[in-house]
């Protein structure tokens, strides 16, 4: 008799940014691959947890989260994003930002749908689509504008087309889309009758005086946008796996039931952590984050630039991509290994990023980083230009 795993299987692999991390801690270097970010957790948050504990935050919440990290995340939307939330019906707390978008795609996509995906995209909104059944669809944004068109969009579409994916600011690329961008993704959603699902989780890293516009604000847009985000970047507790999805309430609703069969619910002391940290932490602290960000960026840009590894200057988020072909090597996996090699430092090849072949050309790496390890990381890499 012959046991056999799931028809899925292959399809879920170990990520090459779990990879990449794996082939960093064999060789004792520094990791630059994997996107946990080493700001220090806000004490008003840690305190939240423990004071949770003993008062009694330590069983299931409702299916949807604690109301009060609900109203939290209401008053946040309302006061950073100028969205009117309704705590009681519009917000899903869910396992991660990951799992609000697992819950969501689960609620309102059949397997065979279609959704237009920008690449370079987050591999796992990629892996939890094909282990649904539903087939990605790409609008490649190639360096160093990263732009689209409205006539790549419909290039896209076809008959089983449900929704696009929109991750701003995104990973890997660091991309904010503009306000004008947003208006032409939403008219194609409108034309279309499509969901847009965003992925918002870096909303408060935007460099250069740049503008997160939220796109469930743009005209048309409220009743058709599911705005993923969390707390795991912000606060620095990527272990928590704390998200939430807000979006209208006939979606809300079976996205919460979904939610509650696969998580039942997101850990109850660290939702009111979480809850803390949102009603007492303010725009000098959501300020500093960027700030801090920003000239992290602009140090390890210019480390890659003196070695030859042209950096994509990201507006937001915490990575940038970098042309690594001036390293030996034929595939983007075989330069970065090379790398690794000869300067301890770990990234992780563009292919991870892209279907087709512009990622073979680039790197990406994490720079939220403690200074005194990314310091250590910059140290190494100036090895190459010796």
């Amino acid at each position: 008799m012959t046991l056999k795993v799931s028809k899925l299987r292959p399809l879920v692999a170990q990520s090459e940014i779990r990879n990449m991390t794996l082939e960093c801690a064999r060789v004792g270097g520094v990791n630059l691959a994997q996107g946990v970010c080493d700001l220090p957790v806000p004490k008003v948050v840690m305190d939240g947890v423990t004071g949770a504990m003993a008062d009694g935050y330590n069983i299931y919440t409702r299916f949807d989260g604690l109301p009060r990290l609900r109203q939290a995340i209401a008053a946040k939307q309302k006061k950073y994003a100028r969205m009117d939330v309704d705590p009681e019906g519009q917000v899903v707390v869910s396992a991660g930002a990951t799992g609000a978008f697992y819950a969501a795609c689960l609620a309102l996509l059949d397997e065979g749908d279609e959704v237009v995906v920008f690449e370079p995209y987050y591999g796992y909104h990629i892996v939890t689509m094909a282990a649904l059944g539903i087939k990605p669809v790409y609008v490649t944004l190639e360096p160093p504008t990263w732009e689209f068109c409205a006539e790549d969009l419909e290039k896209a579409v076809t008959g089983k087309t449900r929704a696009l994916i929109l991750n701003t600011p995104s990973n890997p690329a660091g991309k904010v889309f503009s306000r004008e961008e947003l208006a032409v993704i939403a008219d194609f959603a409108e034309a279309h009758d499509l969901f847009v699902f965003t992925d918002e989780i870096y909303e408060h890293f935007v460099f250069d005086g740049r503008e997160h516009v939220a796109p469930a604000t743009l005209p048309g847009m409220a009743r058709r946008t599911i705005t993923i985000s969390g707390l795991s970047k912000v606060f620095a507790v990527t272990g928590w796996r704390l998200g939430y999805a807000v979006c209208d309430p006939e979606w809300a609703l079976p996205i919460g039931h979904f939610n509650d069969l696969v998580y039942v619910c997101a850990p109850s002391p660290l939702q009111i952590g979480a809850a803390r940290g949102l009603e007492e932490l303010g725009e000098d602290y959501y300020r500093g984050v960027s700030d801090d960000h920003q000239h992290k960026r602009d140090l390890f840009c210019d480390t890659l630039r003196s070695i030859g590894l042209a950096p994509h200057v990201p507006e937001g988020a915490y990575y940038t991509l970098a042309d690594v072909t001036s390293l030996p090597g034929v595939t983007a996996k075989e330069r970065a290994l090379h790398l690794l090699e000869k300067t301890g430092v770990a990234c992780v090849p563009g292919s991870a990023f892209y279907s087709g072949p512009v990622g073979e050309t680039l790197a990406r790496f994490c720079f939220a980083k403690e200074m005194d390890v990314l310091e250590d990381a910059m140290h190494r890499l100036r090895r190459l230009g010796q």
